[in-house]
C-alpha cells in the first residue's frame, strides 16, 4: 500500500508544480494534495468499523477545509 501512497503524492506535487503560482503558494497546495491523498488512501483501507471510519472520514474532510482556508488567508 505504501507504493500507491508514495505514486498518488509524486503525481500531486507534479501537477502541483506545473500550474501557473508563486513558489509558496505552489508548495501549499503541493502539501494539501499530499494531505488529501494520504487521507483518502487511510479511509480506504479502513477496517474498523463504519461508524469509527465515517468518524475518520468526517474529521479528515474538516481538517483539510480549515487546512484550504488557512492557505488562502495567508
Amino acid at each position: 500500500m505504501s507504493k500507491l501512497s508514495l505514486l498518488l503524492t509524486a503525481c500531486a506535487f507534479c501537477s502541483a508544480f506545473a500550474a501557473d503560482l508563486t513558489p509558496r503558494e505552489s508548495a501549499k497546495d503541493a502539501k494539501r494534495a499530499a494531505k488529501k491523498t494520504v487521507h483518502r488512501v487511510s479511509e480506504a483501507v479502513c477496517t474498523e468499523g463504519d461508524a469509527v471510519c465515517l468518524a475518520k472520514k468526517g474529521k479528515h474532510r474538516v481538517e483539510e477545509g480549515v487546512d484550504k482556508v488557512n492557505d488562502k488567508a495567508e
